[in-house]
């Protein structure tokens, strides 16, 4: 019987410098901690390796923090701990995240010949002056130049970041950004929107700012990606993420999938099995904890039948396979109906399409999926109560829906349109 598959996320939380707009755990300055980090690792995946052959490895991601900055060596390290004590698959999706500032072809060409397979380098615009904005390292003639060296390193599945929303960003810029992009031919394209974190410097100093396209203007940034991208070949499989056929991140899709994963490294989360945990978001603590093992768990919780049915649909729909009738009764033990005479209304709207039996948003659907996302859960969170009334929680009756800033006024009128199917 073959075993189950598995990916595992080790988090790398160097970097050169900090970008403006990040809220990850990550530190700058810290080069003299990378060795002793590197022990704590290796350490680490050393210990969970009885765990680890409980599955197939079919997916490696290095993100950060910046792993291209760490260096090819560590990396490679890492990945030979796992293949020595895992069952890591021949055809395993292995990721490394990159920054054209920390790119070079030497050490390029040894991750591919070790077997690291996709790149995910982080290009964000087009445009110089929104670089030195963001407090990004790089320019854009050095980020082409770098996507030029993975090519002559033999790198064949590429994914590029962009950014949109950004201060003083105009869709002129967005446009270019996205048309310079698509003219290198990568297989794989990320557009995330600039969300304004507490504790960042461009929190402090955008928030609240005219500076910052307005959501209609975001809508309009958004929909042209997925429009534009479309044409050229890029099918959007997930919200944020536009792919060749072929080249959706298998790594990526386990989170929306529900499919386990191991983390390692500060801050890093794991979800196998019914449980999910994550690790201190503190280097100092991850490698005291792991060497004198003591506890390095930050959070840890058991996940109910509840919870897994609403991330099914909530996860589901954040993707273009999206869910499916059986499929829903067989992970939520609820009532199809509900939830389908929503997705009915949905699709009058323009906001959701059925095909080959599964319901996804379209591009419209997507712009506004959190507050269509919460009309379902609703739908379901009755569905659920009428027929599986051993579901029920106390303790969670008076939890109300997290609605973004806004978006009350089209929930209330789209959940009562919806309810009188």
């Amino acid at each position: 019987m073959p075993k189950p598959r598995l990916g595992i996320y080790i988090h790398i939380p160097f970097c050169a410098s900090k970008c403006g707009y990040c809220d990850f755990y990550s530190l700058a300055g810290c080069e003299q901690q990378m060795p002793v980090y590197q022990k704590a690792l290796i350490d680490h995946l050393l210990e969970s390796s009885a765990s680890i052959r409980n599955y197939e490895v079919d997916s490696i991601y290095f993100g950060g923090g910046t792993p291209s900055y760490y260096g090819a060596e560590r990396i490679l390290e890492l990945f030979d701990v796992l293949k020595l004590n895992g069952n890591v698959r021949t055809d395993t999706e292995v990721t490394v995240e990159c920054n054209p500032d920390s790119m070079n072809y030497k050490e390029l060409l040894s991750l591919r010949e070790e077997g690291v397979n996709r790149l995910s380098i982080g290009v964000q615009a087009a445009q110089d002056d929104l670089l030195r904005l963001l407090e990004r390292r790089h320019t854009w003639p050095q980020a082409q130049a770098a996507y030029g060296v993975a090519r002559r390193a033999g790198f064949d599945n590429i994914s590029l970041d962009l950014m949109y929303g950004l201060p003083t960003q105009n869709k002129r810029d967005w446009a270019e950004s996205l048309a310079r992009v698509v003219e290198l031919h990568p297989e794989h394209v990320s557009c995330y929107a600039l969300k304004l974190e507490k504790g960042t410097p461009m929190y402090d100093a955008y928030r609240n700012s005219p500076l910052i396209p307005d959501e209609d203007d975001q809508a309009d940034m958004y929909s042209y990606a997925a429009q534009m991208l479309e044409r050229y070949g890029y099918k959007q499989y997930e919200i944020s993420n536009f792919a060749a056929p072929g080249f959706e991140s298998r790594h990526n899709l386990k989170y929306w999938r529900l499919d386990d994963y191991m983390g390692f490294g500060p801050g890093a989360h794991s979800c196998v099995g019914n449980l999910r945990y994550s690790f201190v978001k503190d280097l100092r603590r991850y490698t005291y904890g792991v060497s004198r093992k003591t506890s390095i768990i930050d959070e840890y919780e058991e996940i109910d039948p509840l919870e897994r049915s609403v991330e099914y649909l909530m996860l589901g729909m954040r993707t273009n396979r999206g869910i499916e009738e059986q499929e829903y009764r067989v992970r939520c033990q609820s009532d199809w109906k509900p939830v389908h005479h929503v997705l009915q209304a949905f699709r009058e709207k323009g906001w959701a399409v059925e095909e080959d039996g599964r319901w996804h948003f379209t591009v419209s659907g997507f712009l506004i999926s959190n507050t269509l996302i919460g009309i379902l859960l609703e739908a379901q969170s009755g569905a659920r109560l009428d027929t599986t009334p051993w579901m029920y929680r106390p303790d969670k009756q008076d939890e109300n829906l997290k609605l973004p800033k806004g978006e009350e006024e089209l929930f209330t009128e789209m959940y009562r349109k919806a309810t009188r199917y």
